[in-house]
């Protein structure tokens, strides 16, 4: 097994996972397998209680695991499906020495960061890496060199280091290299997260600098120099125009290259659609605008795998896209707003919890409904859909969810009865892959060329069963289920509405979109072609 391990210094939010992703990425193409390790050093057990406000989106894996984003990123650009297990945090290492501790599994030693909490660290590493069936695991340690909580982490590494071979381990360090008023690029910053580092007991082999423009030679020079790597192990990541471009240039910059020689490494083919899918990325024709009404607009990464999602459907259908953020609450607050739905092509209400938004969201389905504007919803936006279904066309006045009101008259959205009772937050949802079943001769069935499909889910809520007929006899179709439990529902002789209690979005891929998302966009370019 190679491990590659990637450290980041100076400041978050440098593009530590992009960076790790992009690496595997141009390991893929060569032929290696990869795997890849998020270490996330909060304390929380996983990210599933956490706010998008603060973390941005929760990203679902298949087996129900709530993590960072990072993991998304590393699926998308692996093309692979992760666990679980991939993502380790400070919550889950001391929650698993604590509980041995308790079993007496350690035969009444004290019990202390060092060995305990580090072996317990490098055995997880170890056994995922082992399980996945790689070649090659990516681990990223999260945070930033000298924060406090990720000191167990780098410590387990450095042993790490220690107990493999040479060319079996190596250490990539992300650090920022910003241009003064002079126009000047600093290397001090690196410096110092270099010499931090070397405090530890770890030496980079390769130093990655996200910088505003390509590294200069001087600069590449004095990094070498001070930091002590070789010239060629200094990579410029430098902006690109877009995240997929990022392993083309790194590979440029003679990355991966450099990685072949120093893991010992065969690159005997090379897989080009990657760069193919860049291509087509960067040669789209024409232009639709999508409208997402949401309560977390002003801050993307709440959305981020939906963003990704319309960006690979963009791909496939060979055309741009312009998305706006619409506040649903500006909805509520200003109704005259709606008629500015007409300027778009497509409606979507994605995912979330928690009541405020929501009549805003629903102003926005019935007008997608009434207006014949393609529309998509995901998780909440399908069970919104139903709600404003039963209000304003079977006339069930008060119509609701039970997680909005308790007390409706018309509870259409009602609580999985496996929820019931369940206290804790964390881990607690119906999560993960579900199969459903589509209607012979639906939409959904026509989407995805299959009478079954797998997809992952995150919910407390669904649609209530005994509302069921009701709602079909006035033109609503369920053309997905998992038993009775209604997955997917449509509206015949729209041109496009179409909503799921899952989340598409944590599939899809690029060259590979989610199919929801890819006929989602085929739908607004065909209104746009009728309004032109």
């Amino acid at each position: 097994m190679k491990y590659i391990i990637v450290t980041g210094g100076v400041m978050s939010g440098l593009g530590k996972g992009i960076t790790a992703a992009s690496i595997g990425r141009n390991l893929k193409n060569i032929g290696y397998k990869v795997t890849a390790i998020k270490i996330d050093p909060y304390i929380n057990i996983d990210a599933g209680t956490m706010s998008p406000y603060q973390h941005g989106e929760v990203f679902v894996l298949k087996d129900g695991g709530e993590v960072d984003l990072d993991l998304g990123n590393y699926e998308r650009f692996l093309d692979t499906e992760l666990t679980r297990d991939h993502n380790l945090t400070t919550g889950k290492i001391y929650q698993s020495v604590i509980l041995k501790e308790r079993r007496g599994d350690y035969l009444g030693k004290t019990v202390q960061i060092i060995p305990h909490i580090t072996n317990e660290i490098k055995d997880r590493i170890r056994k995922v890496a082992a399980k996945s069936g790689a070649d090659i695991c990516l681990i990223e340690v999260g945070g930033t060199v000298g924060d406090i909580e990720s000191m167990p982490f780098l410590e387990a590494v450095r042993q790490m280091h220690r107990e493999e071979r040479s060319e079996d381990l190596i250490f990539v360090h992300v650090t920022l290299v910003p241009i003064d008023t002079q126009g000047e690029q600093k290397t001090k910053p690196t410096q110092h997260s270099v010499k931090e580092l070397r405090e530890l007991g770890l030496t980079p082999n390769v130093i990655v600098a996200r910088c505003r423009e390509p590294l200069s030679k001087s600069t590449i020079s004095k990094v070498s120099l001070f930091c002590d790597v070789p010239e060629e192990a200094v990579i410029s990541a430098h902006d690109a125009r877009d995240i997929y471009e990022l392993p083309l240039l790194m590979d440029k910059e003679g990355l991966t290259q450099y990685l072949i020689k120093r893991l010992c490494l065969k690159s005997a083919s090379y897989d080009p659609s990657w760069t193919e899918m860049v291509e087509r990325m960067n040669n789209l024709k024409g232009q639709v605008k999508i409208c997402i009404v949401g309560k977390y607009t002003h801050l993307e990464d709440s959305y981020l795998s939906i963003s990704a999602s319309i960006k690979h459907a963009s791909i496939e259908c060979g055309c741009d896209y312009v998305t706006d953020w619409l506040n649903a609450e500006t909805l509520e607050q200003d109704p005259e707003c709606l008629r500015k739905l007409d300027d778009y092509d497509g409606i979507l209400v994605p995912g979330g919890f928690g009541e405020r938004g929501t009549e805003g969201k629903m102003m926005a389905i019935r007008y997608a409904r009434e207006h014949n504007i393609p529309f998509l919803g995901l998780c909440l936006g399908m069970q919104l859909s139903v709600v404003e279904f039963a209000r304003n066309v079977l006339g069930l006045k008060g119509a609701n969810s039970t997680e909005f009101n308790e007390d409706t008259p018309y509870p259409v959205i009602d609580i999985l009865p496996e929820q019931e009772g369940v206290e804790d937050m964390g881990a607690t949802m119906r999560l993960g892959d579900y199969e459903a079943q589509l209607k012979p001769g639906s939409l959904a069935e026509k989407i995805y060329g299959s009478r079954s499909i797998v997809e992952r889910h995150r919910h407390r809520y669904e649609v209530n069963p005994n509302f069921v007929d009701k709602l079909q006899e006035k033109g609503l179709v369920f053309s997905g289920v998992n038993r009775n439990r209604m997955e997917i529902c449509e509206l015949p002789g729209h041109p496009f509405f179409f909503a799921s209690q899952f989340h598409p979005e944590f599939k899809s891929r690029p060259g590979r979109p989610s199919p929801p998302f890819k006929a989602f966009m085929c739908a607004m370019l065909e209104r746009q072609k009728e309004r032109c």
